[in-house]
């Protein structure tokens, strides 16, 4: 990976960090706009001032806007959660070994 390369990764896995800028956008993965308050609402114990704050960071990474009906993903935004889309399976592969790694194994006698 060139440094040039390594760089944006990094700059835009520090804009996913964020407390719940994932979750912003997977709240708005069926392309159906969302009011603020139906956003709120999906995402669940959000903060109105961190949605707000959240909402100004992804817009100005031009990964959501507002479209009169609500918020969307840009076309930008929707390529990153097509992206994404594999981390339904990923996580649910994930969380059975580790639920197996967590069940403790009796020594052989």
């Amino acid at each position: 990976m060139s440094a040039k390369e390594n760089a944006a990764v990094t700059q835009l896995l520090e804009l996913l960090e964020s407390r719940y800028a994932l979750r912003v956008l997977w709240a708005l993965k069926n392309g159906h706009p969302q009011t603020f308050r139906l956003l709120q609402d999906s995402i669940g114990q959000i903060t109105p001032n961190t949605l707000n704050t959240r909402i100004k960071e992804l817009r100005a990474a031009g990964l959501l806007h507002h479209d009169g009906a609500g918020y969307v993903v840009t076309s930008t935004g929707a390529e990153l959660l097509k992206r994404l889309n594999e981390l339904p399976a990923f996580a649910s592969k994930w969380s059975a070994t580790q639920a197996k790694a967590a069940i403790p194994i009796k020594p052989a006698k």
